[in-house]
């Protein structure tokens, strides 16, 4: 059984995406409050595997995170999409005309800003959770409140759905990357099957030192992803650039790594893996 270490409750995003990914598999959910959290448990436990949001198609980069990545030590070995649809829910005996406020993760109300403009006379609760929203009007029977989470959520809960799919952008996608102990990614996933990577390095303060290193990814037909910059903490005006690229020959991607590297400070490989596949 694998024991898998997530942000939120049951019926979470984060517990939908890790059942889709180890699909078939027994697997333990370790329920996490934060996302250091998630990090500590690994620590704690090596054989405990993380699973961790990093970009929504609609929100953008969970940037934070990709900060708490680099610095766990942790090695990525998996990546999954998972499309996001929303709804709003509440306790059986509440309707439309009852509630007077609604709960959820902030991200899920940005999603649902324009459904939420169409109701003004309800007040916008920040959450650390979208299912713990839902968990919390369940156990303390809070009238008048509502959750936006999942369908499976509200169920799960027992709540009402008063309306499903509120989310304004319905092509709304959160990426998940799969983390584990680096003394266990051999057996999560074979080396020889991968053809995505995450990257993080510094540059020198010089002109063209980016456009050099991403000449040489594309001379060796390494395919540029995503790129993501961040402030170096106590160096001004200098940053880390986080790197998705994607290959189909793992030799030429080794090459082109060897090529960047007396281009680039601290470069590190944060993962090797399969190109994830988007999850409806």
């Amino acid at each position: 059984m694998k024991r898998i270490a997530i942000q939120g409750l049951i019926g979470s995003f984060h517990d939908i995406a890790a059942h889709q990914y180890f699909e078939g598999e027994q697997i333990q959910l370790i329920c996490c409050s934060t996302f250091e959290q998630v990090f500590e448990n690994i620590k704690r436990d090596p054989t405990v595997i993380g699973m961790m949001a990093i970009e929504n198609t609609i929100a953008g980069s969970l940037l934070h995170n990709y900060e708490l990545l680099r610095d766990s030590g942790t090695t990525v070995v998996g990546e999954h999409k998972l499309h996001i649809s929303h709804c709003i829910c509440c306790l059986p005996g509440d309707d439309w005309t009852t509630i007077r406020e609604v709960h959820s993760h902030p991200v899920a109300l940005m999603q649902c800003r324009a459904f939420l403009a169409n109701h003004p006379d309800m007040k916008h609760v920040e959450s650390e959770d979208t299912a713990g929203s839902a968990k919390l009007i369940a156990d303390h029977q809070c009238l008048g409140w509502a959750a936006i989470c999942s369908a499976e959520a509200a169920r799960l809960y027992g709540l009402k759905i008063l309306e499903d799919h509120i989310e304004d952008n319905k092509h709304n996608f959160t990426r998940f990357l799969v983390c584990c102990d680096p003394r266990k990614a051999d057996f999560l996933r074979p080396l020889e099957n991968t053809d995505k990577a995450s990257l993080v390095f510094s540059l020198p303060h010089e002109e063209g030192s980016l456009s050099q290193v991403l000449s040489i990814l594309s001379f060796y037909k390494i395919n540029l992803t995503k790129i993501q910059s961040l402030p170096i903490i106590g160096k001004e005006w200098q940053y880390l650039f986080y790197v998705d690229v994607t290959y189909d020959n793992l030799t030429r991607y080794r090459q082109s790594i060897d090529a960047i590297m007396p281009l680039t400070k601290e470069l590190k490989v944060i993962g090797e893996y399969q190109d994830g596949k988007q999850s409806m």
